[in-house]
């Protein structure tokens, strides 16, 4: 279906995605490790292309956009098909899958995927959720049991603990229901950021939590103090906004693909839970090297949620050569061929490394071909943007490009 679809692309010069981008699409043919492949070169999706569903937006490190996923499961799937995300993440694959009404499995070694992703397919009604909020209780003057005043108000921090122990203890009695897992992950997501509509006081965007002598730095550096944040209204907040999109019929759809979702926390190299041969399409997008520090990150949303954040950093891959991240891909990727059906497709995004000195589809696709796969083409999806990152003072108002690099295979 696909490689039908790339051969007329090629001789068309990018009729088929005149809806995407009018320029020409660049096609090279190439050869890596003696592998002859095609490789396109555009902008086939982000900022000309529909706006992603708002649904998506929780934020979290290194996470592609919603139009990627879109992409590939508009061409590649149908209805009644799986698609797979050995590495979750905040689970926009899924999420995405989910609103196309394709059915959906999600893997992530590290447990904050779940708790981020499950929750979006069961959405709550507002107002419903407004009364809720008001019965859980918050008590005065609660700590925690580390210092956090460099991030939050005293006020705020008791709002924060009290949330914390509520959800902690219906979790450890295994009560939690569908308003408990919103909030939850809607909280996890309002700790820390760059805006009034977080929990913290001004500090790095909230894909990333700075340490807590960073933050007592920044703080001094703007002459800065943790300001009194009502929790409760933020949650409200960010729920409208989260919702806004979602329409009656994809709250519907997202509901029933749920019924069927299969949502783990394994090693993507060993998912015994997932029949051979069930998968139609696997996007993803793998941990990059050591370049991005999931665990570090992520400290105080696994402090939030009871997590022991050394013990992720312990069963988070993050190679430090490339030669160990290509032994680890391997066995992902012979594990990927097992599950994924005769005439699926895996679309394995990495980016660029090292400030593009190191591009990982080049090593990709021979672990893909050596676990069995076709390689069919290698795409690459350039973004012009124009930089307005004003963080930290900073204005740039240059250009600049943002590129995505996916290797598609089929079996």
């Amino acid at each position: 279906m696909f490689t039908e679809y790339l051969k007329e692309f090629k001789t068309d010069n990018g009729k088929l995605f005149k809806e995407v981008n009018k320029t020409k699409t660049l096609t090279e043919n190439i050869c890596i490790n003696d592998i002859e492949i095609t490789r396109y070169t555009n902008e086939f999706w982000t900022s000309k292309q529909r706006q992603a569903n708002s649904i998506h937006e929780i934020s979290y490190r290194a996470c592609f956009k919603p139009q990627l996923p879109r992409f590939f499961i508009n061409k590649l799937t149908q209805e009644t098909d799986y698609v797979y995300d050995p590495f979750l993440g905040r689970g926009t694959t899924i999420i995405e899958a989910g609103l196309l009404n394709r059915k959906v499995i999600g893997n992530d070694i590290n447990p904050l995927s779940i708790i981020l992703s499950e929750p979006r397919f069961l959405v709550p009604d507002l107002n419903e959720l407004k009364k809720y909020l008001e019965n859980i209780p918050v008590y005065k003057n609660l700590k925690t049991e580390i210092d956090l005043s460099m991030f939050y108000h005293n006020d705020t921090e008791s709002e924060i603990v009290s949330l914390k122990n509520y959800l902690l203890e219906k979790s450890l009695s295994d009560s939690l229901n569908d308003f408990d897992k919103w909030i939850r992950m809607v909280a996890t997501n309002r700790l820390t950021g760059h805006s009034k509509g977080f929990f913290s006081v001004y500090t790095m965007p909230p894909n990333q939590a700075v340490s807590s002598e960073r933050q007592i730095r920044i703080n001094e550096k703007y002459n800065q103090k943790p300001e009194y944040r009502n929790v409760k209204e933020i949650l409200l907040n960010k729920t409208k906004n989260l919702i806004k999109d979602i329409t009656p019929s994809d709250k519907k759809r997202l509901a029933e693909i749920y019924k069927t979702a299969l949502l783990i926390n394994m090693d993507a190299r060993s998912t015994n839970i997932i029949p051979d041969e069930f998968v139609q399409l696997t996007v993803t997008s793998p941990p990059f090297l050591d370049v991005v520090h999931y665990a570090q990150d992520n400290w105080l949303r696994c402090w939030f949620n009871g997590i022991d954040v050394n013990e992720i950093e312990k069963r988070i891959t993050m190679s430090k050569t490339l030669e160990q991240w290509q032994t680890v891909m391997q066995a992902v990727f012979n594990e990927l061929f097992r599950i994924t059906k005769q005439g699926g497709y895996v679309a394995f995004e990495v980016g660029e490394v090292k400030n593009g000195k190191v591009n990982l589809d080049e090593y990709v696709l021979p672990l893909g071909v050596k676990a069995g796969f076709d390689a069919v083409a290698i795409i690459i999806n350039e973004q012009v943007f124009t930089k307005t990152a004003n963080i930290w003072g900073i204005n740039n108002n240059k250009k600049g490009t943002n590129t995505n690099r996916i290797v598609l295979f089929k079996k």
